[in-house]
């Protein structure tokens, strides 16, 4: 079952700008832990941005800091990852991912969520 799948990658010049998409089927946004990841080739899945049940906390890690930014549409369930200034060393697979089994408060890593998109890839390179 895809539960949730990721658009709106591509190639996008350094600091360009590009806004991914996740639609979620079957479950609500709002009910669970969320995030954005990413995994550049050769390299481990590197945590972005995590969002607790209920929107109480957004958590961003350093290279998402300033530049990046996660929303949630509820109306639609969908959520969103707005990326500026971007950089070549933002070029990734980037995947979107909820914790169906468990709340935490985004102070884990990859190993808490339990469902991933498929990922979608975004290049940034002149």
């Amino acid at each position: 079952q895809v539960l949730v799948a990721e658009s709106g990658g591509g190639l996008v010049q350094p600091g360009g700008s590009l806004r991914l998409s996740c639609a979620a089927e079957k479950f609500t946004l709002d009910l669970v832990t969320i995030g954005w990841f990413r995994q550049a080739p050769g390299k481990g899945r590197e945590e972005l941005t995590c969002m607790t049940a209920g929107h109480e906390k957004t958590k961003y890690t350093d290279p998402a800091k300033g530049r990046f930014n996660f929303y949630v549409d509820y109306h639609t369930n969908r959520m969103y990852l707005q990326m500026n200034n971007l950089r070549p060393g933002d070029t990734a697979v980037y995947y979107c991912a909820a914790s169906l089994t468990i709340l935490h408060p985004c102070t884990g890593g990859p190993g808490d969520y339990d469902l991933w998109g498929q990922g979608t890839q975004v290049t940034v390179s002149s």
